[in-house]
């Protein structure tokens, strides 16, 4: 399969549950949904888009999605998806940093029985989610709009922690210079990330991936087929794959070596 058939590949997008299965198709791209609390969670599995892996997830930002946090219910809606998303602290909340922090604790003890790819939000608490990771290391962490400084970065590294970028982001050269090729990933973290694109859609990363191709020196093709084998590692490693859809499958199965 030529690099240029692979689709682009969005890590983190808002998209709401109601939109129909015709539309999302029609953004022509892979892209892996954010919910915000358990009950969007439940209608977001509840799907059958062959291109959009909904995620679960317990925004750290929003009072009702720790209200509304069980972990029983959590465990049983990560059985049906690969992606818990979005999870994290985020330190200019008005949600207590304890509050979130014992939820981030629990999500993080069921993701050490029944790893996942996670997409962590670590707005204005970079220090503290180092601190969380640290404590509980499991596989499969994605920094969602990292924007730790070179030292935070390089322990994340350290941890194993894989990093998606937005149009925000990879306007940063200095943390570019920081993240090793084979940790990154393309996101847009619609609608809020992507507000400088001609064209903000889930799925469209096009200036991401120029933005890496320009820093990297090479092209935008070599730049999608490193995030696609970036995310066949991440299953790898939290050997989750077999709840993608065939068609997704069948892009990473189509693969040319490294």
């Amino acid at each position: 399969m030529r690099t240029s058939a692979l689709p682009p590949l969005d890590l983190h997008a808002h998209i709401d549950t109601s939109v129909p299965a015709d539309d999302l198709a029609g953004l022509g791209a892979v892209v892996f949904a954010a919910t915000r609390s358990l009950t969007e969670a439940a209608r977001a599995v509840q799907r059958r888009d062959e291109r959009i892996i909904w995620g679960v997830g317990i925004h750290p930002g929003l009072a009702r999605s720790h209200t509304g946090f069980d972990p029983d219910t959590f465990t049983q809606l990560i059985d049906r998806t690969p992606l818990v998303s979005e999870i994290g602290l985020d330190g200019k909340s008005r949600v207590p940093m304890d509050r979130q922090r014992a939820t981030l604790r629990r999500v993080l003890d069921v993701l050490a029985r029944t790893p996942r790819i996670a997409s962590i939000h670590s707005h204005a608490a970079c220090e503290q989610i180092l601190h969380e990771l640290e404590r509980a290391p499991v596989p499969g962490m994605v920094l969602h709009w990292w924007l730790g400084d070179p030292a935070q970065t390089a322990r994340a590294v350290s941890l194993g922690c894989y990093f998606s970028l937005n149009a925000s982001a990879v306007r940063k050269t200095a943390l570019l210079e920081t993240i090793p090729l084979d940790r990154v990933l393309t996101e847009t973290d619609h609608p809020f990330g992507d507000r400088s694109s001609d064209q903000p859609l889930p799925g469209n990363v096009a200036l991401v991936e120029q933005a890496l191709a320009r820093h990297h020196r090479t092209t935008p093709e070599n730049i999608r087929q490193i995030v696609w084998h970036n995310l066949a590692a991440l299953l790898r490693d939290t050997r989750c794959a077999a709840q993608l859809s065939r068609r997704v499958r069948s892009h990473l199965a189509s693969l040319p070596p490294r």
